[in-house]
């Protein structure tokens, strides 16, 4: 099973770590494995460089997107995906910080929530801090000076 975080950081700190997205999964690790000063710390630092999750907007926009979709149900603010045929299921749950999302099978239903997700905003990072995995869901473009 794979198990993701997304965060959603704030547009001047995406743009700066372009690249460095390692960066961002150190300090998130960091957060979870620690205890005492160093915790509250990593955690200070999270919530100067997250920004909340438009709860509201993200409820609506996968009812928008996925609610006729067969395979798609929605439970106790819950969302499930399941595609029969390639033998994916995935979860999703919105909380206020992050959105948590798990994945079994083949990637196709997570994708399907993730694409979703990139629509609504532009700056999700994925962490899954059990494989050691990490990315943008929508790549920032970057900027070409002459």
């Amino acid at each position: 099973m794979r198990k993701y975080r997304l965060y959603l950081i704030e547009d001047e700190f995406a743009a700066h770590y372009f690249g460095r997205e390692r960066m961002f999964f150190q300090l998130f690790r960091e957060s979870e494995f620690s205890k005492g000063e160093l915790k509250y710390i990593t955690e200070k630092q999270i919530k100067f460089i997250t920004k909340p999750i438009p709860v509201l907007r993200v409820h609506q926009m996968i009812q928008k997107k996925l609610g006729n979709d067969k395979g798609f149900s929605a439970e106790n603010g819950t969302y499930s995906i399941e595609i029969s045929g390639k033998l994916s299921r995935a979860t999703l749950e919105v909380r206020g910080e992050a959105i948590y999302v798990e994945g079994l099978g083949s990637y196709e239903a997570e994708t399907v929530f993730f694409e979703v997700l990139r629509k609504c905003e532009s700056s999700f990072l994925a962490i899954d801090l059990e494989k050691s995995r990490f990315g943008w869901l929508k790549p920032i473009k970057e900027r070409k000076f002459v």
